[in-house]
């Protein structure tokens, strides 16, 4: 398995014969240079979305599209994409779980907000989310974006995750501090990748923080289109 950064939040997921995109941001993206932009989604099979804001959204319609690919995520804006962009959608909800070539998506609760641009200004974009990812005996968290939230505490019981692609940056979502205490308080990482984190100058720029907090956790800090194996 190997996950690998498109810079922001977005990441791809190699799996068996799966390639499934999470959030991939690619128009605008300051981490992922455009020659880069064919690389990051060569070969996707899926795309998993976690909420509707355009720096996760953006690129989704168009790459759906371009590549006759299904989009994953909460029903509700799954449901309005399949109405009325003609896209293949498998929409379901907090609670749910789907199972993708032999790799099962929980879908969780996330703290924040998801709304998308319209030409009558921001409209509601379903709810946002966050996965709990099962593959090759590992349990991946994705926390999309978020706050520290009290359902963590049965997060981390009920699905004992050990890698965590958690949001880092401050400002929007938990920031490096934060991303430590939850993962002192609740969980059993065996491994850490911060996301949302370097893109912006008002979002943290290392995860020194976290690294210097969590010394007994491996503390990946990625690198844009360079593999991470597990």
């Amino acid at each position: 398995m190997k996950l690998i950064w498109l810079g922001h939040a977005g990441f791809r997921l190699e799996t068996g014969n799966l390639v499934i995109l999470i959030d991939p941001w690619l128009t605008g993206n300051p981490m992922l240079p455009e020659d880069q932009h064919e690389a990051a989604v060569e070969g996707a099979t899926h795309i998993l979305l976690t909420h509707a804001h355009f720096d996760h959204s953006g690129d989704v319609l168009s790459l759906a599209k371009k590549h006759n690919v299904p989009v994953l995520g909460q029903f509700d804006i799954m449901n309005l994409w399949a109405e009325t962009e003609g896209i293949e959608t498998i929409g379901f909800n907090k609670g749910g779980t789907i199972d993708v070539g032999g790799v099962q998506i929980s879908m969780v609760n996330a703290e924040h907000s998801s709304t998308f641009q319209t030409d009558d200004g921001l409209r509601p974009g379903g709810s946002e989310v966050g996965y709990m990812i099962a593959a090759e005996g590992h349990m991946i968290y994705h926390s999309g974006d978020t706050d520290i939230m009290a359902d963590m505490e049965w997060f981390a019981d009920y699905y004992k995750p050990d890698i965590g692609i958690l949001c880092a940056g401050g400002h929007f979502t938990m920031d490096m501090a934060k991303v430590a205490y939850v993962a002192k308080r609740w969980f059993d990482f065996k491994t850490i990748i911060p996301s949302h984190y370097r893109t912006f100058p008002l979002l943290a720029q290392s995860a020194e923080e976290l690294i210097t907090a969590l010394p007994d956790v491996n503390i990946i800090e990625p690198q844009v289109m360079k593999p991470i194996s597990f």
